[in-house]
């Protein structure tokens, strides 16, 4: 298991995810990817407060709470990441050699399969939130920070997308048709969500940034 930690330098991160090491790979990447997009509209809030932003002080107020926990669960889903991946390769071990055995690691790679889509999907979802947010302050924040906010809305998609990716590529491993098109509709549900929240975002800080 890799060395992670939230405390790390952004050198050492990099240099770990560039590595011949499997983890931090895209799922833990795409956790830090989400975790920035959170910061980028944390920072436009605290940007925009004072009695300039009065009328959307309330919004700000709860933006600013649910970034915070945002990025709480990132660092969360970053070790939950990297947790369910060496679950997965230590299933990948398990003997073989007899049925039993056979059977045992079977029941093992699904249940490690589970947990490795888990992961993704639940990130998927704090994009949402996170862009729920975002788009919520988008038309009365800080002028001066629209091109930031639309650059948060575009890192939480481009996570969720991350995140889809890392989800689909364990599909085949869950070895049950119902919960791999069930887990599928739940992710294209989400995903196509999140993809009008981050256009309407960007839509919005565009047109704000001509006025």
């Amino acid at each position: 298991m890799s060395d992670i930690s939230w405390e790390q330098s952004i050198r050492s991160f990099v240099g770990q995810a560039a590595s011949a090491d499997p983890t931090p790979g895209g799922g833990s990447v795409a956790a830090v990817v989400a975790a920035l997009g959170a910061a980028m509209t944390s920072m436009v809030g605290r940007l925009s407060q004072g009695d300039k932003f009065a009328a959307i002080r309330p919004q700000i107020e709860e933006t600013l709470e649910r970034m915070n926990r945002l990025s709480a669960e990132c660092e969360r889903l970053m070790h939950a990441d990297i947790a369910s991946f060496d679950r997965y390769m230590g299933a990948l071990r398990l003997p073989k050699a007899t049925e039993e055995e056979k059977a045992q690691r079977r029941a093992a790679l699904r249940e490690a399969a589970v947990q490795a889509t888990a992961v993704p999907l639940r990130l998927i979802e704090q994009c949402r939130e996170g862009l729920t947010h975002t788009l919520r302050i988008a038309e009365g924040t800080n002028k001066n920070v629209l091109s930031d906010l639309a650059i948060a809305a575009i890192l939480l998609e481009a996570a969720a997308r991350s995140a889809l990716l890392t989800a689909e590529i364990n599909f085949g491993s869950l070895q049950d048709a119902k919960l791999e098109a069930a887990y599928a509709e739940q992710a294209a549900d989400q995903m196509r969500l999140i993809a009008d929240m981050a256009r309407e975002a960007q839509d919005i800080a565009r047109r704000r940034m001509l006025e």
